[in-house]
């Protein structure tokens, strides 16, 4: 199995949501292992920008997709060009996401919809167009949950059924392809140091787990030997604020 490589380099790997925040994070440490990466972002300036420092860490030509995982036919275009490009896929990580948050009487339909279609729709969409790929290789299949994915909050109803219904998605992907060879994790992490819901990283965002920290998460998953296989990992701040 992929997993069971302790050496990434020249492995493939594909990062939804990929031009900053978690999915940079991740994308940088796979980089640096020597892997060859593809994002998605849905503008056409992040994804040259990102790219181009994937690069500059050794990301063997890094490929950036203008994309939305909404869209059917924009995965299957993706990750075909991957293919097309590498030949092969070994990882794929779901991470692209959205948040909005109000309470029912005040949400709009408009509001529910993005962020289910995003948050777990974009998912399915992102699985279903790489499972060929996946069987081929026997790889690793991640997704990015959320704390939120147990625990529900004030104004969170989107949300939460968004990550509620991703982290038992997964799950359930896990038992439906462990026959192939493919693993398949959930990351539900806490307070993140990113670009979410519009918040700009600073200085006060020291105690938060920083995206580097979910990337380093990512590669250790990747290094595992292929006979464990943590389905379900939650990770927080050790000193929240």
């Amino acid at each position: 199995m992929m997993a069971s490589q302790t050496d990434l380099k020249g492995k493939v790997a594909f990062i939804t949501g990929g031009t900053k925040g978690i999915g940079f994070g991740i994308a940088e440490k796979l980089a640096g292992e020597g892997m060859r990466v593809a994002i998605t972002g849905r503008h056409t300036d992040e994804v040259f920008e990102a790219t181009g420092k994937l690069n500059q860490l050794g990301a063997m030509d890094a490929l950036g997709e203008v994309c939305d995982v909404r869209n059917w036919t924009a995965m299957q275009i993706c990750i075909q060009n991957i293919l097309d490009k590498w030949g092969q896929l070994d990882v794929v990580i779901a991470n692209a996401g959205v948040g909005k948050f109000a309470s029912i009487e005040t949400m709009s339909h408009e509001t529910w919809n993005e962020v289910i279609d995003v948050n777990l729709t974009g998912v399915f969409n992102t699985i279903k167009a790489s499972l060929d790929a996946l069987k081929s290789s026997k790889g690793y299949f991640i997704t990015m949950a959320s704390l939120a994915g147990t625990n529900f909050f004030v104004n969170g109803a989107a949300y939460n059924a968004s990550k509620f219904g991703l982290v038992g998605f997964t799950q359930a992907v896990m038992l439906d392809l462990r026959k192939f060879g493919i693993k398949v994790s959930t990351i539900m992490p806490g307070s993140v140091a990113t670009y979410f819901n519009d918040h700009v990283p600073n200085d006060a965002d020291s105690w938060k787990i920083q995206p580097e920290d979910i990337g380093d998460l990512v590669v250790d998953l990747l290094k595992m030997h292929p006979r464990t296989l943590p389905s379900k990992i939650e990770v927080r701040p050790s000193m929240p604020q």
